[in-house]
């Protein structure tokens, strides 16, 4: 079996597109070989700035012959359906058979494909490839019509046996498939013919070409944080920076350089982001003091001065950089510590939001009165939660955050503490945008947890009551993220608030902002909670709308940690479910009682009289609910049964209201070997009306204490 290996070798790709184009080239070169009926035993994806390789292993030397049985129409259709058939076969009339079956006789075709050598396959499927690649961006250059990320400049395409290598014949827009590539731009810029991988990886390496991204990675890592300790000093770790960083070189090489002194005063994350965004340098503190004082650049090649002049380059490319960086920092200081910030909050009238939605100065004060109504209920002083949503916004306008986007809430917290406002306020200013993924820690302060949810569920809200909801994989104003960001500070907090109200009142204050008599958005919330009884209809219907969104995104929440979709949709069905931490608890402790033999079997014994119930009150056209009387019991068990119910109904109703969901399963858990016991010896349907009457008002009481925790319904099985 021979193996296959490919090269693409072209002008720089760029490295955020290195690794999704090799794995494209890897699945749609396999899957043309295997749907021409090529199977291989492995196929490895590589990828430089310059090249896209694809190596297979134990390639079959050509497809199998295949013999298909096709049955066309019947012999007396017409004509046309039998050309018809003809064509798609690829026959002639005096090639098909005849053959009589139960409905009549048909026409019989048996198709023949005769097994093709692999360099042929493997020619079409890779000219098919090459000509409809998936690049983001691509160019044409010169005068053919292919495209390709960049300038194509040769294609080694070679297959090879025990016998020997050899080429498979291609040419596309004039480039010939032949069995050489070349190394390094400017260290071995020479072509070289190789006989098959471990050769090509082999001359690759001498010819300064490391082939394996994650291998580079690893040497600029390694490289990386032994320079740095040697100094005293630490790498700060960034994957992303590493991984982009790998798909720039083909030869790594290492060098550390000193800032200039007069940056060393910038705040840690101005000097990083600056340098990564920039130049893509890595960002070297004192792990004493956590200030930046040094860089990790990575050339692309070796030179006699050891790096020497790359590095004097840098410094003074970087010194540019980062006296801009310096100016714009010390003009924002001044505006903070001078005017407290007022000029930035002034320029975000004039910014626009969304059109829909008002200026940037209209939302902050939105989210400045929602953070007030908010504030009590996380343990916040409502006045330096309004005040911390005031200024959280304000660094927007200035002149670093319009450099470094990406810095904006954390020059908020700088920008803060200079104007001499309270740590709880500058911290806001930082951590109120936060969680941004799944993996961000959510705000624990109170006056920080106070503006992130009147944040996110101003968003929400806005882009709601303006019909701008996500769709599908769509989700351009990341409405998902706010979603779960609510849920994950309610529920890290425990914060316990009724959240449907509080959704209507924020619709509700903001359908009042919107008439034009009405120019104060904190008397229209003070209105809307006023006059609770005048609430719009459509604002209670956008809650409840946005209210199952939420629900949605807790779904998905709860079933990462484990929990079943059926016992989250069994405490949804119950009151009290726009309480989300009372949601969660509730589902954890149906969650662990049903993974006990007690709780699985309790449901099956309740999901018994439910069934004998609900047939009986179908049957017979009345509801029995009255109350069953232990004087009409004939059994033991019965009996036994009764006294369970009036044991464990009060401990239920006392731990439901103390809202300890695990205690009351425990009490319904002792339910478990009476009901068992009442089934096995006693039969609902008794011949004696009043015996039988009585038995199902027990089923009754059977069932409204099951349902006192969770919709038992619910449960799958």
């Amino acid at each position: 079996m021979p193996d296959l290996l490919i090269e693409l070798f072209s002008e720089e790709i760029p490295a955020r597109m290195q690794a999704d184009a090799a794995e494209a080239l890897k699945k749609r070169v396999t899957d043309g070989l295997v749907e021409a009926g090529l199977t291989y035993a492995g196929a490895q994806a590589f990828h430089t700035p310059r090249r896209l390789t694809l190596a297979l292993e134990g390639l079959l030397a050509e497809s199998p012959t295949t013999r298909e049985e096709r049955r066309g129409p019947r012999t007396d259709a017409p004509e046309k359906a039998v050309e018809g058939f003809l064509r798609g076969a690829g026959l002639t009339r005096d090639q098909l058979t005849e053959r009589e079956e139960k409905k009549g006789t048909f026409f019989f075709a048996v198709i023949e494909k005769q097994g093709r050598p692999a360099a042929e396959i493997v020619a079409e499927v890779l000219e098919t490839t090459i000509r409809t690649f998936p690049w983001p961006k691509s160019m044409r250059w010169g005068t053919g019509t292919l495209r390709w990320v960049r300038p194509l400049h040769s294609i080694l395409c070679l297959m090879t046996t025990e016998a020997g290598s050899e080429v498979v014949p291609l040419d596309i827009d004039g480039i010939t498939a032949g069995d050489s590539t070349r190394g390094h731009r400017f260290m071995a810029p020479a072509r070289f013919s190789v006989t098959g991988f471990e050769d090509y990886a082999a001359k690759l390496k001498r010819a300064h070409v490391v082939l394996d991204a994650a291998e580079r990675a690893d040497h600029i890592w390694n490289d990386a944080t032994n320079a740095a300790f040697a100094a005293g000093l630490e790498v700060v770790e960034d994957r992303g920076l590493l991984s982009e960083v790998a798909g720039l070189v083909e030869w790594p090489v290492v060098l550390m350089g000193e800032i200039g002194a007069d940056f060393l005063d910038l705040p840690p994350e101005v000097l990083q982001t600056s340098m990564k965004e920039h130049q893509k340098f890595f960002s070297v503190k004192n792990p004493k003091t956590g200030r930046i004082e040094r860089f990790v650049t990575v050339a692309n090649r070796e030179t006699a001065d050891n790096g020497a002049t790359v590095l004097a380059g840098n410094r003074k490319v970087l010194a540019a950089r980062l006296s801009d960086a310096k100016f714009f920092w010390e003009n924002d200081l001044r505006v903070a510590r001078a005017e407290k910030m007022q000029p930035w909050l002034d320029q975000l009238e004039n910014v626009t939001f969304h059109a829909k939605l008002g200026s940037q100065a209209d939302r902050i004060r939105r989210i400045e009165a929602l953070a007030r109504e908010i504030a009590p209920h996380v343990g916040a002083d409502p006045e330096m939660a309004a005040q911390a949503a005031r200024v959280a916004k304000a660094d927007l306008s200035s002149e670093m955050v319009y450099e470094f986007p990406e810095l904006q809430g954390l020059m908020g917290r700088y920008y803060s503490e200079a104007a001499g406002l309270a740590p709880e306020i500058a911290a806001a200013c930082e951590a109120h945008y936060s969680p941004l993924g799944p993996s961000d820690d959510v705000p624990e302060a109170p006056v920080s947890v106070a503006v992130a949810l009147a944040d996110k569920l101003d968003t929400l809200t806005g882009f709601w009551a303006i019909d701008e909801k996500p769709t599908g994989s769509k989700d351009p104003y990341a409405l998902r993220r706010a979603a779960l960001g609510v849920i994950r500070s309610i529920l890290a907090l425990k914060i316990k608030f009724a959240l449907k109200d509080l959704l209507v009142l924020i619709l509700e204050t903001n359908r009042r902002f919107a008439d034009p008599l009405v120019d104060d958005y904190q008397a229209a919330m003070i209105s809307s909670q006023m006059y609770r009884d005048r609430i719009d209809e459509n604002s209670v219907a956008l809650a409840t709308d946005l209210l199952a969104f939420l629900h949605d995104r807790l779904k998905v929440h709860l079933r990462d940690a484990g929990i079943r979709h059926d016992v989250i949709d069994a405490c949804l069905a119950m009151p009290g479910n726009d309480d989300l931490t009372l949601l969660v608890k509730r589902a954890e402790a149906l969650s662990a009682f049903l993974a006990t033999s007690d709780g699985e079997n309790l449901v099956q014994g309740y999901k018994r009289a439910n069934n004998i119930l609900t047939q009986a009150e179908q049957k017979d056209g009345v509801a029995y609910e009255f109350g069953a009387d232990r004087k009409f019991a004939e059994t033991d068990e019965e009996r036994a049964l009764f006294d369970a119910l009036e044991t464990a109904r009060p401990q239920i109703d006392a731990a439901m209201e103390a809202e300890d969901f695990a205690a009351a399963m425990s009490a319904m858990a002792a339910l478990r070997a009476p009901i068992d016991a009442f089934f096995e010896a006693v039969q609902v349907n008794a011949d004696n009306q009043v015996v039988r009457r009585n038995r199902l008002n027990m089923l009754h009481t059977i069932r409204e204490t099951c349902l006192k925790a969770a919709d038992l319904t619910k449960l799958e099985g």
